[in-house]
């Protein structure tokens, strides 16, 4: 007998389904409502959400997965690129690798900082006992602070102020601008609002769900990837970056020239 694990007592899913002469996917009919019909940003909404977008989330989707998409040599690029470059019969290894990744410190930091405004709004929390619990449990104010851009995330700086100009603004907006006001006075010091804090504040004014947020993320930079990947497969830099890496990285192991074998003296 199958081992159980977890609960099984919904055996549904309403995404998809299909018989041999239609495909149905939330709905519609694939073929006869949604291909040449319907652009990818709002299947993409309609597949997580279940309802198509309205105006406004469609031009914020659209919004943050460019804003997200691209950054340069970052840490998903860069593994991706020298993957691909070991390994270039496996595109879709060189992805997953540029993907997983994703987490609290880089790319996927507007999960967590959705959830930090979802539960200052949620529960009515002041954003100084929010943020000072954060400092307590030894934890970065996520969505603030960014090593490039000092004086301000332009990216989150032109979303916020679109979220104004479309009068979209709501509470979880309303909770970042909060936060952001107390950072002097909890920790000491202002820092500026990143695209991670802007993203989740954004697209949960206009109602997609806090649950899917890193999704945004993964679809995006899975868009520069492929970017990335592609120009990999004619101007190849992976064994570039991989070398770099080995020349920039010194051998303080036991028998290196004038090191310790005690970590204790370094």
């Amino acid at each position: 007998m199958a081992m159980r694990i977890g609960k099984q007592d919904q055996p549904y899913s309403a995404i998809s389904t299909s018989t041999p002469a239609a495909i149905t996917v939330r709905g519609k009919d694939l073929c006869g409502e949604v291909i040449g019909q319907t652009d990818f940003t709002s299947y993409f909404w309609l597949l997580v959400t279940g309802v198509e977008p309205n105006a406004d989330q469609l031009f914020f989707a659209n919004a943050v997965l460019t804003a997200l998409a691209e950054h340069g040599l970052v840490p998903s690029v860069v593994a991706a690129r020298m993957t691909y470059a070991a390994a270039p019969e496996a595109f879709q290894g060189a992805v997953a690798a540029g993907l997983l990744g994703c987490g609290s410190v880089v790319l996927g930091s507007a999960e967590v900082a959705g959830a930090f405004l979802a539960d200052i709004v949620a529960n009515d929390r002041t954003p100084e006992d929010a943020v000072r619990a954060l400092r307590a449990a030894g934890k970065a104010v996520p969505g603030f602070g960014h090593p490039l851009h000092n004086e301000g995330d332009p990216r989150a700086n032109l979303l916020l102020r679109l979220a104004a100009e479309r009068g979209t603004e709501g509470p979880h907006i309303a909770a970042l601008r909060a936060v952001k006001a107390a950072l002097p006075a909890t920790i000491g010091r202002d820092l500026p609002i990143n695209v991670n804090g802007a993203i989740p504040a954004v697209m949960l004014d206009v109602g997609f769900p806090l649950r899917a947020l890193k999704g945004i993320a993964l679809l995006a930079r899975t868009a520069s990837l492929i970017g990335h990947l592609q120009e990999e497969s004619e101007r190849p830099i992976g064994f570039i970056l991989s070398g770099h890496a080995a020349a920039a990285i010194a051998y303080d192991g036991p028998g290196a020239d004038g090191a310790s074998s005690d970590p204790e003296t370094h």
